[in-house]
C-alpha cells in the first residue's frame, strides 16, 4: 500500500426523509424517502469546518475516491493518486468528502434499491431525477456533517455539472468551485450518444422492462459502456495505444469475433463495468445528463444563469476532449468574464481525451493545489 495512501477507509450512510415532510423534493414533481446517501471521508475537519472540499463523481464513479475499502483490494480508489497526505489534494490539510450519487448503484438510493412502499426494488418505478436533485442530496449530508460551507467544490465530466449545480443554486454555501472537463449544457452529440447507450440496455431480453435479478442484461450494458468508451478517448490516443494492431493472429480471420486490438479492449471494458454497475443506473443517470441545461431557466442567456455566482471559479479542460471539448468551457469563461466575475481557465495539452482529468494527474494536480491554497488563504484571512 502507498505511503501516501489514506490507507482503508470504512464507507458510510446517511439516511434522511424518513417521513413526507424531510422526503427530498425533485424537479420531477415526486418526492423521493428515505433517502440513503453513501460517502466516504479523509482527513480531519477543522474546529470552524473551513478546510471542507466536496469532490464530484463522473457518471460511473462513486464514493470511493481514495483509500481502499479492505485490505483485499487490487485498486485503490478512482482518483487515489489525487487524494491522500501529502497529494495534491492534501488529506493532512482539508476534509474530503464524496458521496455515490443518487440514483447510483453504491449505496445511494437509486433503481434497484428497495421501495419501501411496496417492498420490492424500485426498478422503473423509481423517479426520474436531475443533476439539480444529486446536489439537493449532497446539501442534506453537507447539513448532517455540520458544515456550513465548503471550502472548495470541484469535480470532472458529470461531477462538473454537479459543480455548476453548486455554484448556482447553494452559491452562499461554497467558498469556490473547479468544474473539470465538463459543460454547462450537455450537447445534441452527446444526448444522441446516450440515447443509444440506453436503446442497447433497453433491447436487451434480459432487461425484461427493468424487472430483472440473476439474468442481467450483460449485453446491452457492455454495448453501451463500449460506446461510452470511445467518447472518452481521443482519435490519437486510440492511435497510440492500438493502432491497426491484430490481437492475437499475423493474419485476418475473416470472421467476426474481433481480430483487432481495440476491439479486444472495448470488449474487456464493456465485460468489467457490467461486474460494477447496473443497468437501470445507467438509464437514470444518463438520463439526468440529458436534461443538464444550467442556463436553461435563464432562457438559454449562459451569463445571466450564472450572474450569483460571485465566488472563484476554475475551468479546467483538455485539448483532444472531443467529449466536452473547451470550446464550451470556454464559453462558462466569457460568461463570468461578461459578468465581472473571478474565473482563471486553463487549456490542458493532453492526448488523452474526455479521460484526460483522471490520467494527467501531475498537471491537473497543480492546478487544483494551488487553486484550493488560494481560496484557503482567503477564507483564513476573512
Amino acid at each position: 500500500m502507498d505511503k501516501n495512501s489514506v490507507g482503508i477507509v470504512t464507507p458510510q450512510v446517511y439516511t434522511f426523509g424518513e417521513t413526507d415532510e424531510d422526503a427530498l423534493k425533485l424537479d420531477c414533481g415526486k418526492k423521493l424517502g428515505p433517502v440513503n446517501i453513501c460517502y466516504e471521508t479523509y482527513g480531519t475537519l477543522n474546529s470552524d469546518a473551513s478546510n471542507a472540499i466536496l469532490i464530484t463523481h463522473a457518471l460511473s464513479g462513486n464514493a470511493h475516491v481514495a483509500g481502499y475499502n479492505s485490505e483485499d483490494d487490487e485498486k485503490p480508489g478512482w482518483w487515489d493518486e489525487m487524494v491522500g497526505p501529502g497529494k495534491y489534494i492534501d488529506t493532512d490539510k482539508y476534509f474530503v468528502v464524496c458521496s455515490n450519487t443518487i440514483g447510483g448503484c453504491s449505496g445511494s438510493t437509486g433503481p434497484r434499491s428497495i421501495n419501501p412502499k411496496t417492498g420490492q426494488r424500485y426498478n422503473m418505478n423509481f423517479p426520474v431525477i436531475t443533476i439539480a436533485d444529486m446536489i439537493r442530496a449532497q446539501h442534506r449530508l453537507m447539513q448532517h456533517l455540520d458544515i456550513s460551507k465548503w471550502l472548495c467544490v470541484l469535480g470532472g465530466s458529470m461531477g462538473g455539472m454537479q459543480v455548476f449545480e453548486w455554484a448556482v443554486n447553494y452559491p452562499e454555501a461554497v467558498s469556490s468551485v473547479c468544474a473539470i472537463a465538463t459543460t454547462s449544457r450537455i450537447s445534441p452529440q452527446g444526448i444522441a450518444f446516450n440515447w443509444v447507450g440506453r436503446e442497447s440496455i433497453m433491447s436487451d431480453p434480459n432487461w425484461n422492462k427493468g424487472e430483472y435479478e440473476e439474468c442481467i442484461p450483460e449485453n446491452g450494458l457492455a454495448t453501451a459502456r463500449m460506446l461510452a468508451h470511445i467518447t472518452y478517448l481521443s482519435e490519437e490516443s486510440m492511435d497510440n495505444k492500438f493502432g491497426r494492431n491484430l490481437q492475437e493472429n499475423d493474419n485476418y480471420s475473416f470472421d467476426f469475433q474481433g481480430d483487432f486490438a481495440v476491439e479486444s479492449y472495448l470488449k474487456y471494458q464493456g465485460n468489467r463495468f457490467v461486474g460494477r454497475f447496473d443497468a437501470n443506473s445507467y438509464l437514470y443517470i444518463t438520463r439526468a445528463i440529458d436534461y443538464f441545461d444550467i442556463s436553461e431557466k435563464a432562457g438559454g442567456d449562459l451569463s445571466e444563469a450564472l450572474k450569483d455566482v460571485t465566488m472563484p471559479l476554475m475551468m479546467v479542460s483538455f485539448t483532444s476532449d472531443w467529449l466536452f471539448p473547451p470550446t464550451q468551457s470556454q464559453d462558462v469563461v466569457k460568461a463570468m468574464l461578461k459578468n465581472g466575475m473571478n474565473v482563471t481557465y486553463c487549456n490542458i495539452d493532453s492526448s488523452y481525451g474526455h479521460d484526460s482529468f483522471l490520467l494527467e494527474v501531475d498537471a491537473l494536480g497543480s492546478l487544483l493545489s494551488n487553486f484550493i491554497r488560494n481560496s484557503f488563504m482567503e477564507v483564513r484571512n476573512g
